[in-house]
């Protein structure tokens, strides 16, 4: 409990920060907060961490869980669709569909789910987070999240510039990279401005959470971004965090499992949906309701796979 009130005054405090600095800053200071994390601090965490984090045992399941995460709340967000179809006889638009199953399927598993795997379970059990969001998550949003959300958005002249983006990504070079050096004695000094440099790019990523959710002002869809949420926050993480223990996870990488799958939509779907011409409304929607209601259901996961 006393980790979990730690975690929740720096989340509160830093997005509180960036919240009012969101307000009161031109609009072009996140967008470049945002590149420097993107290119500089988000690589520099990964190498750092990389270097206090234990590989061994069963770590390469976690991007095929976070992948079965994406195709379930997917595939039951289709379902809720079809359902609302039949019984309540509301056919929704195709743009808002895909919001609907975006919002479903991607995570913020990376800006807001390292500090809280960090501060919850520590710098031990980090890689398994790592692996779930570089080789699961930025896979699933940019590979099916892009083909989803062309086929719904009907945008398709975006696809090169998608695949430029994967490619290029510095947080998957740095993760090669890491796991090249980590093997490698590295000077003190050196290894003391890594990590200065990773635990302030968390911060500032906290920071960056709430400057981008002070542009969010838009309430509106909140009816149908509860099911999203549910089926994202709620339904996949309890039915998969239940079975995690038929592949022997269990404890703290249970934990660290079923907290990045329980994690709020990501800002990557209100990427998609800008850039394919989705539901915009919804995807803010999603955004801004989720990342409050995380302050209710991590205790409640911390406790249920304790």
């Amino acid at each position: 409990m006393s980790s979990l009130a730690e975690l929740y005054a720096k989340l509160l405090s830093l997005a509180l920060i960036g919240f009012i600095l969101g307000r009161t800053l031109p609009a072009t200071v996140p967008v470049r907060l945002g590149k420097l994390l993107f290119w500089v601090g988000v690589p520099t965490s990964i190498v750092a961490f990389l270097r206090k984090t234990d590989l061994s045992g069963q770590i390469w399941i976690a991007p095929g869980i976070a992948f079965t995460a994406i195709f379930s709340g997917a595939l039951l967000c289709w379902f809720a669709i079809r359902i609302k179809k039949t019984v309540a006889h509301t056919v929704l638009q195709k743009p808002t569909q895909g919001s609907l199953l975006l919002a479903s399927m991607v995570g913020n598993t990376g800006y807001l789910g390292y500090p809280v795997i960090l501060s919850l379970v520590g710098t031990q059990y980090f890689a398994w987070a790592l692996f779930y969001d570089l080789l699961g998550t930025t896979i699933g949003a940019y590979g099916l999240g892009v083909a989803l959300a062309a086929q719904y958005g009907g945008s398709v002249n975006n696809y090169w510039h998608i695949t430029k983006a994967i490619v290029i990504n510095p947080a998957l070079w740095s993760f090669g990279a890491g796991l090249l050096i980590r093997q490698i004695t590295l000077p003190t000094l050196v290894v003391s401005c890594l990590d200065f440099v990773a635990w302030s790019s968390i911060a500032a990523s906290l920071i960056l959470i709430g400057m981008r959710l002070s542009k969010l002002t838009s309430w509106g869809s909140l009816k149908l971004a509860s099911i999203s949420l549910t089926i994202k926050m709620i339904v996949v993480p309890m039915i998969l965090g239940l079975s995690l223990s038929s592949f022997g996870l269990t404890g703290k990488t249970a934990q660290v499992l079923v907290l990045q799958m329980a994690m709020p939509p990501a800002f990557a779907t209100l990427v998609l949906a800008e850039t394919f011409n989705l539901d915009r409304e919804l995807a803010v929607t999603a955004l801004a309701v989720g990342s409050m209601i995380l302050l209710i259901t991590l205790p409640i996961w911390l406790w249920f796979f304790r």
